[in-house]
């Protein structure tokens, strides 16, 4: 919190409309502008994280930014006059090409890096017969449907993983900190006690 409010306050010091220095209040909560009185406050953008599921497996992809191996849940900010199903909805079929069936809230999280987002995260569904990923490749590397040994596998390994000279590189998940880490988890959960019910 205390990173992602000095952030703001450093990028925030002029008024929009009249361009005059803004000065913050002594809680550090908000910013005026003395010649036209408009008051900013810190603002967060909305993101869309979700995990989506065939019902049996999860699908997970990477940005070349991350770091070697890593995969995440999908993510992208909402668009003005967006709500949230939609963002997910739009979301997915622009970044693998699927169609969501159905969708549930998980969580939120707010996420200071590189700017102030509120991570909203969701699980989708899409269905069985509807799982051909198309992959856009100016927004991902990679993407691919896990099973959950693979991602039972991935959850227990320990730290960073050192790849051994010709050998292939396992995937991992995103640190406990990330509300990817507890989406996955969930579909974990969920996934085992419908595997015990069955």
């Amino acid at each position: 919190m205390a990173q992602a409010l000095l952030r703001w306050h450093a990028n925030h010091q002029f008024c929009s409309r009249s361009g005059q220095p803004t000065k913050k209040n002594m809680a550090g909560s908000k910013r005026v502008c003395p010649s036209s009185k408009i008051i900013y406050y810190p603002q967060m953008a909305p993101v869309v994280i979700t995990l989506v599921s065939d019902g049996v497996r999860c699908l997970l992809a990477r940005q070349s930014s991350f770091p070697k191996g890593l995969y995440s849940a999908l993510a992208g900010f909402c668009d003005i006059g967006e709500s949230v199903e939609e963002a997910v909805r739009r979301e997915v079929a622009e970044e693998v090409g699927l169609e969501v069936e159905r969708l549930e809230y998980s969580a939120s999280q707010h996420w200071p890096f590189p700017n102030s987002s509120l991570m909203i995260a969701c699980h989708a569904t899409v269905k069985p017969g509807q799982t051909e990923i198309q992959v856009n490749l100016r927004e991902l590397e990679a993407a691919a449907w896990f099973s959950h040994d693979e991602v039972a596998t991935a959850l227990r390994r320990k730290g960073p993983y050192i790849q051994q000279e010709n050998e292939t590189l396992p995937f991992s998940l995103p640190p406990r900190l990330a509300i990817a880490h507890q989406l996955i988890k969930e579909w974990m959960e969920r996934h085992a006690c419908s595997s015990r019910l069955a």
